[in-house]
């Protein structure tokens, strides 16, 4: 175990901890259940997809730079500004909050207008304009009085630092309820956005093309169906899911998402256009005819309820909220490898993981009160 000690920024109440080593040792499996498996019907044991290749090699392991005690009440989702400071959504605030990448001071961009907080929905994910140097935009997932629906807002910067300008709606009617409401963006290489809803308890919706429930969106800037999406003029990218929680591409520029599930078969999947992943019909991945599996199941929800989803190199990172851990899955093309955790519920319940400009990743905790940033490096 390596030594740690406490470094305290004068001007705020943020603490830096800063480590040498490994926090805590790693888990290969569940420790609550079942452990995670990777279906053999994708990936045959030590081989790729093609038969010919052994299967990739666990990464090392990620070991902890520094934390970040910046006050956070509830945070949910983190972008970087190009200078490497970070804006992070509070989910029951609905504030967006700041941090330096440098010195760790903590402070508050704005309030996002029209947020109605309750159960899982409120303040939660953003994107950063792909276009960020010219049109200033950030875009923001939240739920409303009627629905959940993202809003863009300018980030300016003047003399006296950065200013939120006013929200423009650019998409409504996402269901919304207690639970269940999806809640991340992203935009993809493609230059459009996509975005993870949720059944928001409606179980009709996830099979329904027509429906904005339990889908992946993928949406112009300007918040309409993207060119060449799957089914026309309509913004259903992928069908059939329960509740999706992370968004990620993979150095070929396959998209990934990590999804929760009911009791049983949390999920990563590999997301193809207009493809349906079963849900409510099935979960994990059983092989059935007309649906597309799952490329890791975790078959204790206790083990992972993957929320956050970073992809580095050829390593998927998942933040794990009921698993109180950091997961790592090594991929290799369009199949992955055993699941390997780490900080297993040393930091809490983990949100979001994201890639910072540095090559670091911050990872979120959540429901800590107040909550924190551990800032993560990386194997080489």
């Amino acid at each position: 175990m390596a030594a740690r000690h406490v470094l305290r920024a004068p001007a705020a109440a943020v603490a830096i901890l800063l480590s040498a080593g490994i926090l805590s040792a790693c888990t290969a499996g569940g420790d609550s259940g079942p452990p995670p498996y990777v279906p053999a019907a994708s990936t045959p044991a030590g081989t790729s997809p093609a038969g010919d290749s052994p299967a990739p090699a666990p990464a090392g392991p990620p070991t902890v730079a520094a934390r970040i005690d910046a006050g956070l009440q509830v945070p949910w989702s983190t972008v970087f500004l190009p200078d490497g400071t970070a804006i992070i959504s509070e989910r029951d605030s609905a504030l967006l909050r700041t941090v330096s990448a440098g010195s760790g001071t903590a402070g508050t961009l704005g309030k996002v207008p029209d947020v109605v907080p309750g159960g899982e929905g409120g303040l939660l994910g953003l994107a950063l304009s792909p276009n960020f140097a010219a049109d200033r935009y950030l875009y923001a997932y939240f739920t409303a009085a009627q629905d959940n629906r993202i809003a863009r807002l300018r980030v300016d910067q003047s003399g006296s630092g950065m200013q939120l300008g006013a929200a423009e709606v650019i998409f409504t009617g996402i269901p919304k309820a207690s639970t269940h409401n999806g809640g991340r963006i992203r935009f993809g290489p493609d230059g459009y956005l996509y975005v993870g809803t949720g059944d928001s308890q409606r179980r009709e919706q996830p099979q329904d093309p027509k429906a904005l429930g339990g889908k992946i969106l993928r949406l112009t800037p300007e918040g309409r169906p993207a060119p060449g999406n799957p089914f026309g003029d309509n913004p259903v990218y992928s069908f059939g899911h329960r509740n999706v929680q992370g968004l990620a591409w993979d150095s070929a520029g396959r998209l990934w998402s990590s999804e929760f599930g009911p009791t049983v078969d949390d999920e990563l999947n590999l997301i193809l256009p207009g493809g349906n992943y079963g849900w409510p019909e099935v979960t994990g991945a059983p092989g059935r005819t007309g649906f597309l599996d799952a490329k890791v199941v975790w078959p204790s929800t206790a083990d992972s309820s993957p929320s956050g989803l970073e992809i580095v190199g050829n390593t998927a990172y998942l933040g794990a909220l009921r698993g109180q851990r950091v997961w790592t899955v090594p991929l290799r093309g369009e199949s992955a490898a055993n699941p390997v955790g780490y900080f297993t519920r040393t930091y809490g319940r983990i949100r979001d993981v994201s890639l910072a400009p540095d090559g670091r990743l911050w990872v979120l905790s959540n429901n800590q009160n107040p909550d924190f940033v551990l800032v993560l490096d990386l194997p080489g």
